[in-house]
């Protein structure tokens, strides 16, 4: 039944990592609204929206490292010790790859550190709101994303490697990590620290764990220099990394403006109410995409050996069990929002009622369409869904600015769907044609 499920030991881990944020999601919502006031719950989710701008410091390069890195370790393999054996060339081209990743990501860390912490100053000044602390937990927050996204390169190349049981199991441990030091942090009355706090235990669990496992993995990487062929950052990875860059960012401005323009126009209180909601929403995301994400590097070695019989009985049953899933997953996060405002609970107050957050779930679940087939066309190296990700986002953002000024929560949920309802199906046909063209077995 778990092989049927595509459910292997990767898939467990990342199941466990997203299932433990599924169901400590409600847990921490509680504590929030219970311990929290509505203008610090508006803060508290305004401040996680303005941290989802590290897309724009990254540029995408984790997914393009991941590709990248799972075509070269088509020919590679660890070890006894754990060191990195194989064909020289491919060795070559991924110790070329490491080189390349971390010195973006120290250079994008200090030009986050920068800019989120000016921009996010600049942003929540202008609040009416000035009865709430919270410029020191900002600024502290902004130096820990920092540091964050510096452990990013590591985690890619892991995955990319095909380490993906022992990464998703490093997920676990640091989610956990940083729930349960988050419901400390809130039940001791941190308030607005609770980010910089729980963000923080979770970059000691996740270093730790890295280099207790991995220090022969990251010596044969790091201390080593390419002695064959190397991947060169202009004419390798920018030209597939701008356009996932571009792709992604369209997914930010179709999700994480939704926030800081109601918070921006309503208020703390019902950007707290949206902030709460698209929680719900994005753990019913993390869910589907815990069995997805295990799978890239598999999808990325099928392609680099032209199993294309494989891949395509792979892709299908994903599409299948995410679907499904998507379906039954969002079904229950409504019934659970609908019994707490038919039953008149306190905490209802603190989400959007039923109605708008149907538009989001509706909205989500048919985006989980166009999931499956982005990874199969980006294992490729290839990012044919450039043009409409980018116009999703465009309409999203458009939408939500105005929708949002005059309708509330109401009119961008409506905008959402609206643009996923246009959108996803021009997604699926750009699929079913690069199928054809790239996979000789489609039918």
């Amino acid at each position: 039944m778990a092989k049927k499920a595509e459910v292997d030991r990767a898939v467990f881990f990342a199941i466990l990592a997203r299932g433990w944020g599924f169901v400590v999601g409600p847990i921490s919502a509680l504590l929030i609204a219970t311990r929290f006031t509505p203008e610090i719950q508006g803060y508290y989710y305004s401040f996680a929206s303005l941290l989802a701008l590290q897309t724009f410091a990254e540029l995408s390069l984790s997914v393009v490292i991941v590709q990248f890195a799972s075509h070269e370790w088509s020919n590679l393999e660890l070890n006894k010790k754990g060191f990195i054996v194989g064909k020289t060339d491919s060795f070559s081209r991924l110790v070329s790859l490491a080189h390349i990743a971390t010195k973006w990501y120290i250079t994008a860390s200090i030009l986050l550190v920068l800019l989120l912490g000016i921009g996010g100053y600049i942003f929540f000044s202008h609040s009416p709101n000035v009865t709430v602390d919270w410029k020191m937990p900002w600024l502290i927050l902004c130096v820990i994303t920092g540091l964050h996204l510096c452990v990013l390169p590591f985690l890619s190349l892991l995955e990319g490697c095909n380490q993906v049981s022992k990464t998703y199991y490093f997920r676990l441990i640091f989610a956990i990590g940083a729930s349960l030091s988050a419901w400390i942090a809130i039940l001791s009355g941190a308030g607005l620290w609770t980010a910089p706090i729980s963000s923080l235990v979770s970059l000691i669990c996740i270093g730790t764990l890295i280099l207790k496992n991995y220090c022969p993995f990251f010596k044969s990487l790091f201390f080593s220099h390419p002695v064959g062929p190397r991947m060169k950052w202009s004419s390798d990875i920018f030209p597939l990394q701008w356009r996932v860059a571009l792709s992604r960012i369209g997914g930010y401005f179709q999700g994480s403006l939704f926030t800081p323009i109601l918070f921006h126009y309503h208020g703390p209180v019902i950007a707290g109410q949206m902030g709460m909601a698209w929680g719900l929403v994005a753990a019913l995301e993390n869910f589907i995409s815990a069995w997805l994400a295990p799978k890239i590097p598999l999808f990325g070695i099928f392609v680099a050996r032209r199993d294309y019989s494989s891949l395509n009985r792979l892709f299908w049953r994903l599409m299948t069990i995410t679907l499904g899933l998507a379906c039954l997953t969002a079904m229950m996060i409504w019934g659970l929002v609908y019994i707490l405002y038919e039953y008149g609970f306190s905490i209802a107050t603190r989400v959007l009622p039923p109605l708008p957050l149907a538009l989001f779930l509706l909205a989500t679940v048919i985006a989980a369409i166009a999931f499956p087939m982005s990874l199969y066309m980006r294992a490729h190296k290839q990012e044919p869904l450039l043009f409409l990700s980018v116009l999703a986002g465009a309409l999203s953002c458009l939408s939500t600015v105005i929708l949002g000024k005059y309708f509330s929560a109401m009119g961008v949920g409506a905008g959402y769907l609206g643009v996923n309802i246009v959108i996803v199906p021009m997604m699926v046909l750009v699929w079913y044609r690069f199928r054809a063209a790239w996979s000789p077995n489609h039918k």
